[in-house]
């Protein structure tokens, strides 16, 4: 009888939780849907007040950074909208349409910084690395090594030469993208927990020579320009850009992706 009594308290514990959930998810989904109609009635403050509470409320969606860059963009607020694009790659580096905004968004601002050109087997390297998620490259990883047990057991135990064949090459080709797989999805993953990149929130600041107000002038960026936190000191923040151009500014003028 003390087990079923102790059974009992089990499943209304779970129950509970199972409840919490779905009207966790019930308010999150009326949320989202009460913000997409502020957006379509080009309420667009409301659409990113909304936003940014569900965010806060549940944690980092790719898809909410998403729409509160488009919310953001269509208010005019082009810092804030660069800012969610960026966030929203993080999380799904092969999200098309966020990619095609940023860059609409990033020919409104002010700065135009050429990145330093990479030798192009980089540029394909990150291309292709940029097509899934961190995520998403340790699944293909594992189903490639799954496959390419299959193909060792297929060459040391197989009879017919042309099966060896096969299991041979195939199983090279298969551990080559286990390999690449688990890069990107290091890679991914670094880039996920370490957020080394910024945009720059103020109208104008002066890029510094070193932390310091009476350091050298080195040169000016505006709202909307991203940089690469290098380092920190107290109140400053060295950063770096595109384009390899380095200095020190106050770390109060960004806001870490």
């Amino acid at each position: 009888m003390k087990a079923i009594g102790n059974m009992k308290k089990i499943l209304f514990f779970l129950l509970l939780i199972q409840c919490f959930a779905w009207s966790t998810a019930f308010a999150q989904t009326t949320a989202i849907k009460e913000a997409e109609e502020a957006y379509t009635k080009e309420d667009y403050n409301k659409a990113i007040d909304l936003y940014e509470n569900i965010l806060k409320s549940n944690g980092e969606s790719a898809e909410i950074f998403y729409n509160l860059g488009n919310a953001y963009y269509k208010a005019g607020k082009i810092a804030p909208a660069i800012l969610n694009y960026e966030r929203a790659l993080v999380l799904d580096p092969g999200d098309t349409d966020a990619r095609f905004n940023l860059q609409l968004a990033r020919q409104k601002s002010v700065d135009k910084i050429e990145p330093v050109e990479n030798f192009f087997l980089t540029d394909w390297f990150d291309t292709i690395q940029n097509t899934a998620a961190a995520d998403s490259w340790a699944r293909i990883g594992i189903v490639c090594f799954i496959f390419f047990i299959g193909c060792v057991i297929l060459f040391f135990f197989s009879r017919w030469i042309r099966l060896k064949k096969v299991g041979f090459y195939l199983g090279l080709v298969l551990l080559v993208m286990v390999i690449f797989a688990n890069i990107f999805a290091k890679n991914q993953k670094d880039e996920l927990v370490n957020r080394k990149h910024a945009i720059v929130f103020t109208p104008t600041v002066t890029v510094k020579s070193s932390p310091d107000a009476s350091g050298t002038d080195l040169f000016i960026l505006h709202e909307g320009t991203k940089v690469s936190v290098k380092s920190t000191l107290g109140d400053w923040s060295e950063i770096e850009l595109e384009d390899g151009n380095i200095g020190w500014m106050p770390s109060k003028d960004i806001e870490k992706i």
